[in-house]
Parts: structure tokens; sequence; C-alpha cells
């Protein structure tokens, strides 16, 4: 079983300036800052061709979780998200909890639409863990979007600068 989301985010700015944000490590850990990250370290890694790697590793409280997740991931949980952006519009995503049976991967491509950037991003959210994978996927995938909501929002503040 698995659990797939969508989402566009919107930027009034080209996707040349749209993609040097995503590899700008303090719009990252501006991110993680809205998300009450407790640690974060990003790392970009430019590569040949105009792509990047981006890792962001960081730890998340759990507070406030149901205690089904809770008693999988503890009261703080290591997330590791890897971007590998083989050209400025397209990137493969891959988030890892280090020692936790799931992941989630997908793509996030930028096109330009009326002036503007869109950013796609698809992922798909699997949990092996029998009888609550499906309540879990949901759960993540929820807490997903709430993390590419807070994304839109530093990327709009950090390019009204």
């Amino acid at each position: 079983m698995s659990k797939t989301i969508r989402h566009q985010m919107r930027y009034a700015a080209p996707v040349d300036a749209v993609a040097a944000m995503l590899a700008d490590p303090a719009f990252r850990e501006q991110v993680c800052a809205m998300q009450h990250v407790t640690r974060v370290e990003v790392t970009v890694v430019p590569q040949d061709g105009g792509g990047k790697d981006v890792t962001i590793d960081q730890w998340q409280p759990t507070q406030g979780m149901p205690s089904v997740a809770k008693k999988i991931v503890g009261d703080e949980t290591n997330i590791v998200q890897r971007e590998r952006w083989t050209s400025t519009t397209h990137g493969d995503i891959e988030v890892t909890i280090p020692g936790k049976p799931g992941d989630m991967t997908g793509t996030a491509d930028l096109a330009e639409v009326d002036g503007g950037t869109v950013e796609t991003v698809e992922l798909t959210v699997k949990v092996k863990i029998p009888l609550v994978a499906g309540k879990l996927e949901s759960l993540i995938a929820d807490l997903l979007l709430k993390a590419l909501k807070a994304e839109e929002k530093a990327g709009r503040a950090y390019l009204s600068r």
C-alpha cells in the first residue's frame, strides 16, 4: 500500500531565481525553522550541467503526533531529504527516516507559467508496517503537505527581497 500526493507551489519569479533559492542552504534552513525543526544540516553540492545534490538532515519533535506514530518514531525523529537535481528544472527526491520502515520518493519540477514559476512536487509515501501502514501513510502525507505549504510561504518571502 502507498499514498501519493501532488502539490504545486507558485512563485512570482523566473525559474532561474527559484532554482537558485532551492540551492541556497539559508533558504532550506529557514523552511526548517518554520517547521520547528530542532536541528538541521543542509548540504548543497553543484553537479555538472547545472544540476545539484541537496541533502537536508533534520530532527523534528513528534509532540502532538498520534500515539501509534510516536511509538514507532519516538519523541524526536531524524528525517533525511535528498534531492538530485539533474538540471535547473527537474529533481528526484528521496526522503527517509533512518532505521524506520518507510520512505517517500518522487520528483520536483519547475516550469515557467504566466511570467512566474510553478514548482510541482509529487511524492509517494510507503510505510512497511502491517495493519497500520495506511494510517501512517496518511499521517505522513498530511505532514508533508504542511511542510510544502511552509516551503511555499518561505519561498515567497525569500523571492520578494
